[in-house]
Formats: C-alpha cells, structure tokens, sequence
C-alpha cells in the first residue's frame, strides 16, 4: 500500500510542477510581449529510444540523458541573463535539497558570470515568491535551518495582474 501512496504523490507533484511551469510560462509571454524579457522554459536533457504508437503523433520512449539544468534562461531588455528555477510544495517550507547538484551548480555558475538567478518557489498554488539565488543557497547561515517557511518567504512575495505572475516586478534594470 506504500508504494500505491508514494506512486499516486509523486504523480500528484509531478502535475503540480508542470502547472507551475505553465503560470510561469505565461509571466515569461507577458514580458515578451512588453519587450521587457526573453525568457524560455529549458527543454530537458533527453535521448529518444524509440517511437511510441504512431510516428506521426512524434510520441517517443526516451531517457533523461542527465541531470536538468535550470527550468528557465533568458535575457532581459538591458542584456543582462537571468536564470531560474520552478519549485512548487504542498507543505509549508521549502526545502533547499530541492535543488540538485547540476541544477546547483549552474545557479552558481551563472550568478559568478553576472546573472540575475532565482529559485520562483509556489507554495501550494496560494503563495508564489522570487527567491534570490544567494538566499536560496544560503539558507543554514540565514535561517539556521535548511528551509524556509511562509515567514522566511514573504520578503521575496511575488504581485499578480490580471492573473499573471510578475516575476520580473522589482528586478533592477540597467537603463541605457
């Protein structure tokens, strides 16, 4: 019965993730279409095995072939790069071993070469925040813990309009 229940959650996360991405993806058209930010969902790291069904329908068996890197990577209207990553939680802390070693490494990497990098964390649909990448790595000398809870968060609360997150809303622009 453990492994049923641990199934049904995972593919319950799995749902709640995509439908995260896809707030995120609509925030990410809406600056496109304000020319403020280019900024495109990263395709995973896979290796079609073969086809599935129909090949018309492009349905394929495939294999990650490594780790995901950040969900995000763009440019915003002055140059500058940005990179994030989606995390969504049903509980009420996020915790900073949702960011895996690759994943890690790129926001490391990126923020060393000037990019403004975040983790964008949904708490259960209800809350959503921009976390700063030196907070989000950072969190056992912050908050002498490795989370973060709803009140660690809520300096990094994400506005709404019209339905859309504005996730670039506060982000500091060089004007030319």
């Amino acid at each position: 019965m453990n492994d049923i229940n641990r199934q049904i959650s995972g593919k319950r996360s799995n749902v709640a993730g995509a439908m995260f991405e896809n707030m995120l993806s609509a925030s990410c058209s809406y600056y496109r279409e304000k020319n403020v930010a280019i900024i495109e969902k990263t395709p995973e790291p896979m290796r079609p095995l073969q086809p599935y069904g129909d090949r018309k329908l492009g349905r394929y068996i495939a294999c990650f072939v490594k780790q995901a890197q950040p969900d995000y990577k763009g440019v915003l209207c002055d140059g500058k790069a940005i990179i994030f990553e989606a995390k969504h939680t049903d509980k009420d802390r996020i915790q900073e071993s949702v960011i895996t070693e690759t994943q890690r490494q790129n926001l490391n990497d990126f923020q060393r070469m000037g990019a403004r990098c975040f983790v964008m964390v949904s708490m259960g649909f209800r809350d959503f925040f921009r976390v700063p990448w030196n907070v989000f790595c950072d969190m056992k000398s912050r908050y002498g813990r490795k989370y973060m809870q709803i009140e660690d968060l809520e300096p990094f609360k994400l506005k709404q309009y019209r339905g859309i997150l504005l996730i670039l809303e506060g982000v500091e622009v060089d004007a030319d």
